[in-house]
């Protein structure tokens, strides 16, 4: 899964588009207090954290965008990513 098929797999599985922003896919304007991210690092990994306050909160990287999407599946879902 990659991060355009995750959006539409977090939001079926009922998260509200509100908890969560994804690099290029999924971003909000305005900017809620509070959220999950993934995002490319600087170093071209990807990174999945929570955004709170205005601080992003980097919880874990990734060397494949289809990890960092598996692992925002599994973080906001408690379950592993469908296939």
């Amino acid at each position: 899964m990659n991060r355009y098929e995750v959006r539409g797999a977090l939001l079926a599985a009922g998260l509200s588009p509100d908890s969560f922003e994804i690099e290029d896919v999924h971003e909000h304007v305005p900017v809620p207090p509070d959220f999950w991210f993934l995002r490319r690092s600087p170093d071209g990994r990807w990174e999945i954290g929570l955004y709170e306050r205005g601080v992003h909160d980097v919880r874990q990287a990734y060397d494949s965008e289809q990890a960092a999407a598996a692992g925002l599946y599994t973080a906001l879902t408690g379950r592993p990513a469908p296939c």
